[in-house]
């Protein structure tokens, strides 16, 4: 079976929805969604306490494929960090200390969504 465009934006989508619902319940506020700009696109930001939390989100139906957490390369980690600087610096914030997260959400063909939150991933 093939997976559409259409398919994995709508997973992507369930999953961020999971994601932001399991971290607004943790106790984190949620800040922006989606938020993009020519470098790139940030998940979610948030904020616990004074910390600006940059998230992604990675949602998967299985881990065939590999685990979300391998999915997150050098790379993508050094996208996020300045993603969290340009997010900071459009929105005129200043915060003492920038994290980024990992929630990584498995999507079973039935029951609900197993979710992990993973702090400061890198």
């Amino acid at each position: 079976m093939t997976t559409t465009a259409a398919s994995k934006q709508a997973l992507g989508a369930y999953g961020e929805t999971v994601a932001a619902r399991h971290l607004v319940a943790a106790g984190l506020s949620l800040l922006d969604r989606n938020w993009r700009c020519e470098e790139g696109e940030v998940d979610l930001v948030l904020r616990e306490g004074a910390v600006l939390v940059v998230c992604e989100v990675k949602t998967r139906t299985s881990d065939v494929c590999g685990s979300p957490h391998e999915a997150i390369s050098r790379a993508k980690l050094d996208r996020l960090h300045r993603l969290a600087q340009r997010w900071a610096d459009d929105h005129g914030v200043r915060p003492p200390e920038t994290r980024i997260d990992l929630v990584a959400v498995l999507r079973p063909p039935r029951g609900a969504a197993l979710v992990e939150h993973v702090r400061g991933i890198g």
